[in-house]
């Protein structure tokens, strides 16, 4: 049955390195969700708004070489339109919205993959973003096991997905650090089991968070 509660809704984030296989992992927790009786927004970073898909296409064109900093803008001012005009309606009104990356890919990409203060980018979180996600489930891989999967999907490579490995090997090394400073937001789930594996312990611990979320806890 759909939940008719007056609560305001969820936002629920899924992060990860290249090839953590977010995507069957998202297809299966709007399930769990769908299941449980949520209403689900699902969206995506950089993008998800009209304006966001076009700075989304400009941020992985190769052919445009952005600066750290103007990489880190772009970012936040595809996440300002998103949070505006998606993420908070949708809360407003009960939805659980469902993102492909949030803020945690700032710190990880743009902090750690970068090099960029982390102070900046909590100063842009605080100003434009004013809020975290109430579940994040991290996509836990090693940089080679997930290079090695990106390339085999083929295709063109876009202008992050070109970076070398030691850029990943920072990237994943602050997603660690963050989830274990924030261990109650933050569900490490192990991408390198199968992928029946990873879509269970995700789905558990999605189930967990629930659990407390509409009990009110």
């Amino acid at each position: 049955m759909e939940r008719t509660s007056a609560r305001r809704g969820a936002l629920i984030s899924l992060e990860g390195g290249e090839g953590a296989g977010k995507t069957t992992v998202l297809g299966a927790l709007r399930a769990r969700l769908e299941a449980r009786g949520h209403r689900v927004v699902g969206t995506r970073e950089p993008g998800g708004t009209p304006a966001g898909e076009a700075i989304r296409a400009l941020l992985l064109d190769p052919a445009h070489p952005w600066v750290p900093h103007a990489e880190l803008l772009l970012m936040f001012a595809s996440r300002a339109q998103l949070v505006d005009t998606l993420v908070e309606p949708a809360l407003a009104r009960g939805d659980t919205v469902l993102a492909d990356r949030f803020t945690d890919a700032s710190f990880a990409y743009q902090g750690g993959g970068r090099g960029l203060p982390a102070g900046l980018i909590a100063e842009l979180e605080r100003v434009v973003v004013r809020r975290t996600p109430d579940l994040t489930l991290l996509l836990d891989l090693d940089v080679a096991q997930g290079l090695a999967r990106a390339r085999a999907r083929g295709g063109p490579a876009d202008r992050i997905e070109q970076e070398r490995e030691d850029f990943f090997e920072r990237v994943r090394a602050t997603y660690r650090a963050r989830a274990a400073a924030d261990p109650a937001r933050i569900a490490v789930v192990d991408a390198a089991q199968p992928v029946e594996a990873v879509v269970r312990d995700a789905c558990a611990a999605l189930d967990r968070f629930l659990d407390r979320w509409e009990r009110g806890a």
